[in-house]
């Protein structure tokens, strides 16, 4: 895939858009003159509005889904330090236990 923006330049586009944004479907319904074209252009008109109107609702979910996307990006980070930390003290080889002298009274 190749970004429409950055491949030419504004002169020297190579690569046409597939779709068109809002403003091009209203210049398409105002240029049009069947009236099937214009019932369609209208038709795409509104759905970029129901789109619009369906993002400014639901705001708030997006947030909420990001904070949780970032929480999950830390928590994995955490788990991960903490796996680094066992499997390191697992390579560890064990200290030879070092003989104490025993507490209290001798006979």
């Amino acid at each position: 895939m190749r970004s429409h923006i950055a491949t030419g330049s504004k002169r020297n586009i190579r690569y046409h858009p597939y779709v068109f944004t809002e403003h091009g479907a209203v210049m398409l319904a105002c240029v049009l003159k069947s009236s099937v074209a214009v019932e369609s252009s209208v038709q795409v008109v509104r759905a970029f509005n129901r789109l619009k109107e369906y993002l400014n609702e639901h705001k708030d979910l997006a947030m909420k889904l990001d904070q949780v996307q970032r929480k999950l990006v830390i928590h994995d980070h955490q788990i991960q330090t903490v796996f680094n930390v066992i499997a390191k003290l697992q390579r560890q080889p064990l200290l030879p236990r070092l003989k104490r002298r025993r507490i209290g009274f001798r006979r």
